[in-house]
This record gives structure tokens, C-alpha cells and sequence, in this order.
């Protein structure tokens, strides 16, 4: 904190307790008057007494008072000072996390909640689409998957053109065979 030069409007009676802080001032209009740039005080330092009258006469406040909060005390409990420092984008992602496994947790084990219907659906629809397919029965929505896997890019479709022109061998069922099951049941008859 630096006090520039110029008048002070304090009345001349107050020179002395400028000079006892080696501050030059002269008197002008009947007010003291700093002769030059003062630095009083710096960031993080203690402040002697004389200095703090000294910017309560000029009446300067450079003073901001702050509490580090380390721990604080809830319900009983302590609490590191961390917790206070949580958005509410922190507490969606939690909550989002906790919902994804949720949802798993229901898919995986067969136990249906809420949260889990919107994958059962689409597994459902996939199913259904699935089935269309193969067995030529179609509805208005299977035709637009259809469409839209017809039109997919000419890379992919070259890819499995040249996959589908490979010829396939279907394999040919074995001929069964009689088993000699022994004497099973005791003798001939």
C-alpha cells in the first residue's frame, strides 16, 4: 500500500506523527501535505501499530480479511474442507455414473427397473428387425433399416461383396452309424 503525495487534510498538529514515521511532509493552507510517495505497508507482512493509525487517520482500507477453511463439523461428524468445494457438474457426473451401473447391474442380472426399459426396447426392436429380415416379413420400420444398411459407403460394401462372392461349402451331414450297445439288458430274446 503506497500513499501518494499531496495534501492529507489533516490539520498541522499531526506533523509529528508523520515524522515518527520517517514520512516528509510540509505544511500548505494550513493542511500537511506529503512530500513524496510513501510506500506504508506490503502484501503478507505484519503491520506495526503506527501504521495502521496512520492509514486510519488518512482513512485508506487496504485490509480484506479472509477465512481458510480446513475442516468443518456436521451432524457430528468432521468433514475436510474438499467437500465444499463440489459443483453441481461433479455431483451429475456422480449421479450419471451411479445410474450407468444401475442400468447394468438390472440388464445383467434380469431384475427389470426404470432405468433399464429404454435397452430392453431397443434390444427388443433389434430382435424383431432381425427376424423381418430373415424371414421376409416386413413393417415400415424395418424397411427404413433396411435402407439405410443398403445405402451404407461403397468401401464397406466392396469389402463384403468380395465376402459374399467367396463360395461357401456347406458342410455335409455325417451318415449316423449303429452303436453296439453290448448285452444292456441281460441276454438275447
Amino acid at each position: 500500500m503506497t500513499i501518494p503525495a499531496g495534501p492529507t487534510g489533516l490539520d498541522p498538529k499531526q506533523t509529528s506523527f508523520f515524522q515518527a514515521l520517517n514520512i516528509q511532509t510540509k505544511i500548505v493552507k494550513s493542511q500537511v501535505e506529503i512530500v513524496n510517495e510513501v510506500k506504508v505497508i506490503s502484501q503478507d507482512e505484519k503491520i506495526s501499530a503506527g501504521q495502521a493509525a496512520l492509514l486510519d487517520k488518512l482513512k485508506i482500507r487496504p485490509f480484506e480479511y479472509k477465512m481458510h477453511i480446513k475442516c468443518f463439523l456436521d451432524g457430528g461428524k468432521i468433514y475436510d474442507a474438499k467437500v465444499l468445494a463440489i459443483s453441481p457438474d461433479v455431483v451429475l457426473n456422480i449421479f450419471n455414473a451411479a445410474a450407468q451401473n444401475v442400468t447394468a447391474l438390472s440388464l445383467g442380472s434380469g431384475y427389470i427397473v426404470s432405468c433399464a426399459v429404454p435397452h430392453l426396447v431397443l434390444n427388443a426392436f433389434k430382435n424383431l428387425a432381425a427376424a423381418s429380415f430373415s424371414s421376409g416379413y416386413s413393417f415400415p420400420q424395418a424397411e427404413a433399416l433396411k435402407a439405410a444398411a443398403g445405402s451404407r459407403p461403397a468401401a464397406a460394401a466392396g469389402a463384403s461383396t468380395a465376402a459374399a462372392a467367396a463360395p461357401v461349402k456347406e458342410a455335409e451331414p455325417e451318415p449316423e452309424e449303429d452303436v453296439d450297445m453290448g448285452d444292456l439288458f441281460g441276454g438275447d430274446y
